[in-house]
């Protein structure tokens, strides 16, 4: 009887070792492809709902349909829910697969979203933004690790990286419809937008296939063999030829140095995506907001907000060419102590031209964050067993303590002045830059089964 035991659980071992080399040796195909696409543009629908609740907070306060106080809980729930749509996508992608967790986040978030559009006041649009920032909560850790696990590893951090860029065009994207758009057809506009586009795009993205790394780990190897089949029948087709198969014994103790070094690293994870999201959602958010504060007025403000969002995708492009080049660790550090030095010139400025030519500066800075750290390193620090675990967890509490920003904006306004906010995102920015040098790992190139 233990022989029989020992011989299945040899050959499920063998099988599963087989099925992991001929995954190594894949090479970008028209799948591959078409997952990219369609999981960037997922990506970067989440994008548009985040921070179109920047562009509408602001309208809707000039505007009398809403108060300060309001729009921090608006702002809050829905950072809230992207806490709680991490965490459940952690689970629902480690245990019942990537493809359900993928599949019920567009759903989520587009039904929702659809729906306040047609809020009647300030109550309904705050639960429709709580729920819907669920559906958004999931899609930020589902797509980043879709890619991880399809993409080539020598240019894994790449792939992760453009599809963060991709993300993160919707930033200048959302801020220059809801300047155009807003003033001719109210706020309600943006969400039909984002929601709609939500629901179609799920139609198309239903069939995609699940990661065969995930399908390995829990021993579901016809389904792993299925999509790895595949995959090298458009590779022959094309004429692609095999990526070479790295050193397998430093993969394999890669792999069992990272799963013994788990609590590490989730404290590094969780450090660093904490600190590059509330400092750039606590920027990004609040800014059109603050110049009306100053006086700027509605339109103004979010023309000025969109030139500095054209530091988004700069920011994630040049993340994207620096995370393979130079690594992870020096792209990550240095991006978060020039973070720190723009956010103290920036609350020292009051001319137009300084103040959109630093914030410009400062979006670059924080979206090279976003591209490295949200979008390759978080998901690079843990194996594929524990991969959407360790991303929701790390994830999901940089949400939760941005639930709490808002409320401490809203505060310093009322007993301080503006340049209190940019000297705390400073100082958030110089303590991850520490934890990274000091105990993070450099991920580059590495195989993480």
């Amino acid at each position: 009887m233990e022989e029989t035991i020992d011989f299945q659980t040899s050959t499920s071992s063998t099988q599963a070792f087989e099925l992991k080399k001929r995954m190594d040796q894949i090479q970008p195909t028209k799948t591959f492809y078409r997952i990219f696409i369609l999981v960037s543009a997922g990506m970067f629908l989440d994008a548009i709902d985040v921070y179109l609740a920047s562009g509408v907070s602001s309208y809707l306060l000039k505007s009398g349909w809403s108060t300060l106080q309001f729009n921090s809980i608006f702002l809050s729930v829905g950072f809230f829910g992207l806490f709680l749509g991490s965490v459940f996508a952690g689970l629902i992608g480690d245990f019942f697969g990537r493809k359900k967790a993928y599949q019920l986040n567009l759903l989520v978030f587009g039904s929702f979203t659809l729906l306040g559009s047609f809020a009647p006041n300030m109550y309904f649009l705050i639960v429709c933004r709580l729920i819907a920032s669920i559906g958004l909560g999931t899609e930020i850790v589902t797509g980043f690790s879709m890619i991880n696990e399809f993409a080539p590893i020598k240019s894994r951090g790449r792939w992760c990286a453009l599809t963060s860029f991709i993300a993160n065009c919707g930033a200048p994207i959302t801020m220059l419809l809801c300047t155009v758009l807003i003033p001719l057809f109210s706020w309600r506009i943006m969400f039909v937008i984002s929601g709609g586009a939500a629901l179609i795009l799920w139609y198309f993205r239903r069939n995609l296939p699940e990661s065969p790394r995930w399908s390995i780990t829990h021993q579901k190897y016809q389904d792993a063999q299925d999509v790895i089949a595949k995959l090298e029948t458009e590779m022959t087709s094309a004429g692609i030829a095999k990526a070479a198969l790295p050193n397998e014994k430093n993969a394999e103790q890669t792999a069992k140095n990272v799963n013994a070094h788990f609590g590490r690293n989730l404290f590094v994870a969780i450090f660093a995506v904490s600190a590059a999201i509330v400092c750039q959602y606590t920027f990004t958010s609040w800014v059109p907001t603050l110049l009306v504060k100053q006086g700027i007025n509605i339109v103004s403000s979010l023309g000025f907000t969109t030139v500095m969002m054209l530091g988004a995708p700069v920011g994630a492009f040049l993340g994207s060419q620096l995370v393979d080049r130079v690594g992870r660790k020096p792209t990550i550090v240095t991006a978060f102590v020039a973070a720190a030095g723009l956010g103290l010139l920036y609350s020292h400025q009051t001319s137009a031209a300084m103040v959109m030519f630093l914030g410009f500066l400062l979006t670059t800075c924080f979206y090279v964050l976003m591209a490295s750290v949200v979008g390759v390193y978080v998901s690079e620090l843990f194996t594929t067993k524990y991969r959407f675990r360790g991303s929701g967890i790390a994830n999901g509490i940089s949400k939760l303590i941005t639930v709490g920003m808002p409320l401490v904006v809203s505060w310093l306004l009322s007993v301080s002045n503006p340049s209190m906010i940019f000297t705390l995102i400073s100082g958030f920015a110089i303590i991850a830059a520490l934890i990274v040098f000091f105990f993070g790992p450099e991920t580059n190139n590495q195989i993480l089964e």
